[in-house]
């Protein structure tokens, strides 16, 4: 289950020790960053390539996980993917000068390698939540010798402010759906967050992470709204199948078709639209509630 969690758009894992050293010298020089220019980056992360670019840094980026959906043009461009499958050899080929990963990955054979061939590797931390959205921002930004990133974690401030309590709080169930596996979000997963600071409460609190879905499940959860990713969605065959899957229609948002999907990248990053993202998500909450 670990593995499968970690390949789902970085569910959190506990990051490895021997890097905590490195990452607290990174926050410590947030505000100290000296500018850059000319650098090849490679981002292994959603999170990190989009606040790569949130920074101005787009065309300094020369290889890309696949998680990194986002920002669309940076995605339309011919970079080396070396997230899934990532070997020595696929990072070695985009000749970087600096790789940034999350945290948890400090572990990694293939990154302990690549940082010991002394390309310079960097780890950064990731939480889920609006402060562990804007603490990576900051580290990426030291990182990058970028002194630009008071915008974003003041944008993420904008949206969050925006976001409207709902009273009768709606519990809402994150189904992820891949090549005919169904799983469900549970507790420290990325959806628990996002649906909290969108203002509804996750329908699974018992278990962490993520199970596979059962009619059984569905049904003792009962869950007001479901929530899926866009593509997942599609790869079912749209709205109309999600609400086949069997035990959705024993539930309440199977009774009253309250299905909601968003872009997958915008609900679990956690980088610079986690203010968006909870903003689009409590409009949509309270929309499903009238």
């Amino acid at each position: 289950m670990k593995k499968f969690s970690i390949a789902l758009l970085l569910i959190a894992s506990v990051a490895n020790s021997s890097c905590k050293n490195d990452t607290q010298s990174t926050n410590e020089e947030t505000t100290t960053s000296t500018p850059v220019d000319n650098q090849k980056i490679v981002t292994l992360s959603g999170a990190i390539t989009e606040t790569v670019a949130a920074l101005g840094k787009s065309s300094e980026i020369v290889g890309r996980d696949v998680t990194s959906t986002f920002p669309a043009d940076l995605t339309a461009t011919d970079l080396g993917h070396v997230g899934r499958g990532m070997t020595v050899e696929g990072v070695m080929a985009t000749n970087p000068t600096l790789v940034i990963a999350l945290e948890k990955e400090a572990g990694s054979e293939v990154l302990t390698k690549v940082k010991e061939s002394g390309i310079k590797t960097e780890f950064v931390p990731q939480e889920y939540s609006v402060e562990g959205a804007k603490n990576l921002i900051k580290s990426v930004a030291s990182l990058i010798g970028s002194s630009e990133f008071q915008p974003l974690l003041d944008k993420i401030d904008s949206d969050m402010a925006q976001v409207q309590p709902i009273e009768k709080k709606p519990k809402v169930l994150f189904i992820y759906s891949r090549a005919n596996m169904l799983m469900v979000a549970g507790a420290k997963t990325p959806m628990e967050a996002i649906i909290n600071l969108a203002g509804g409460e996750s329908a699974v609190t018992e278990f962490e992470e993520f199970k596979p879905l059962t009619p059984e499940s569905l049904i003792q959860a009962n869950p007001d709204v479901i929530l899926m990713f866009d593509k997942g969605v599609e790869g079912l065959g749209g709205l109309e199948a999600v609400l086949k899957v069997p035990g959705v229609e024993q539930t309440n948002a199977g009774k009253n078709k309250k299905i909601i999907s968003l872009d997958g990248g915008l609900l679990t990053n956690f980088g610079p639209r986690t203010g968006e993202a909870a903003l689009e998500l409590n409009k949509l909450l309270i929309e499903a509630t009238k």
